[in-house]
């Protein structure tokens, strides 16, 4: 039998989330980042990059998956595995390789590269083992990182892309809701959790029936379990006074969106009351200088003195808010447009970020416990807009 190192399997039809235009407008800016560097190919590597430039969305396990952009050609590559599956659901071509051979993966990426040409590829993304596999089986003229100027690229969201956000931020609303209703003492925080989630997986088939329904999750903390912003669900039971702090990230076509607020079970003292009105009085202080024009460090050095004021400024545990788009738990970031004191990003219509200042109080202290809420903002011409609906503070989210 003669068992082919690539080949093209495609079947069905192609269903992506956003319109071919879309696509085909992503794909003219990065070929004119292409032609700025004086690059031939660019083999993205990454997932975020390939969702956003073919819109397949790739699960590895292990193996390898590529995206090729020329100047007249796009092109995802993808493991027998998967048949067909990413040929309809990437713009382009699909070209499937084998394992019959080792590095067959980049065999059928040189046969849309060809060899001894200037390549561009993602330094944040390729290991050291795949770039040593680059060079030996495409022999580049010359290497490019394209990565941060991809970055920047994401950076400014097309009205199709926030429309997709605004409706990720309403999902995430809908899991805050069904979480906020499932909350009563001797819970588990598993329990609560799972509420949640089902609650946005129906509401995301709901809104896109024709999308593929993958990634979404809640993080929903109590009493010590809220010290960590990403600390994972467990089976604690919720008690009369926890602190709880509510985590419901919707995922649509590789698209984050999140809802972070702090509650409390029954009743709440006046020590943690004092630290939460801190912490919420921060927030809205950080909304107000989202706006065109203000750096990201800038931003951030502004509530970092606020905070100081109140004497709170050491429990400050991260940033004060990322960019949305395509990115993930475990893929993707746009380190360029996060709140910190080292990102010196000015802030631009189309831009989206969250403010999200958290709080944490050690234990055994007055207060103790961890504090953040989360709204996501669309940079607008003059100022933001405020995507997110689920009411924050004590009036709304001391429950029982």
């Amino acid at each position: 039998m003669d068992r082919p190192q690539f080949y093209r399997f495609h079947q069905g039809e192609k269903t992506l989330p956003f319109s071919d235009a879309e696509y085909e407008a992503r794909l003219s800016g990065l070929r004119r980042i292409m032609a700025d560097q004086g690059v031939d190919a660019v083999v993205l590597t990454s997932m975020h990059n390939v969702a956003y430039y073919s819109g397949f969305l790739y699960c590895s396990f292990g193996r390898p998956y590529a995206q090729v952009v020329t100047a007249t050609d796009t092109v995802t590559f993808s493991a027998g595995i998967d048949a067909a599956q990413p040929w309809r659901r990437c713009y382009g071509d699909n070209i499937t390789y084998t394992d019959w051979q080792r590095n067959n993966y980049w065999r059928a990426i040189l046969s849309v590269t060809g060899a001894g040409k200037v390549i561009g590829y993602e330094g944040d993304h390729l290991t050291l083992t795949q770039m040593g596999l680059l060079n030996d089986m495409l022999s580049p003229s010359a290497t490019v990182d394209i990565a941060p100027l991809t970055m920047q690229q994401r950076f400014r969201k097309s009205d199709a892309e926030i429309a997709l956000i605004r409706a990720g931020a309403a999902v995430a609303d809908v899991g805050g809701y069904a979480i906020r209703d499932a909350i009563r003492e001797g819970t588990r925080e598993i329990d609560v959790a799972m509420a949640g989630r089902d609650a946005m997986e129906l509401e995301i088939a709901r809104r896109f029936p024709d999308a593929e329904y993958r990634d979404t999750w809640v993080w929903f903390q109590s009493g010590i379990n809220t010290d960590g912003a990403h600390n994972p669900v467990t089976s604690r039971a919720l008690q009369r006074g926890d602190i709880l702090s509510l985590n419901t990230f919707p995922m649509i076509s590789g698209y984050y969106t999140a809802l972070e607020r702090t509650l409390f079970v029954g009743e709440v003292d006046d020590a943690s009351l004092a630290i939460w009105q801190a912490n919420l009085d921060a927030h809205e202080y950080g909304m107000s200088l989202l706006k065109p024009g203000a750096s990201c460090a800038e931003v951030t050095e502004k509530i970092n003195g606020f905070f100081a004021e109140r004497e709170l400024l050491q429990y400050r545990t991260f940033g004060y808010g990322h960019s949305f788009g395509v990115l993930s738990h475990y893929y993707g970031r746009e380190a360029g447009l996060e709140l910190r004191e080292d990102i010196p990003t000015v802030l631009e219509p189309g831009m989206v970020i969250s403010m999200e200042p958290m709080l944490t109080i050690p234990e055994g202290q007055a207060g103790a416990g961890g504090y953040r809420e989360h709204d996501i903002l669309i940079i607008t011409e003059d100022g933001s807009e405020n995507i997110t609906g689920y009411p924050y503070g004590p009036d709304h989210n001391v429950i029982g």
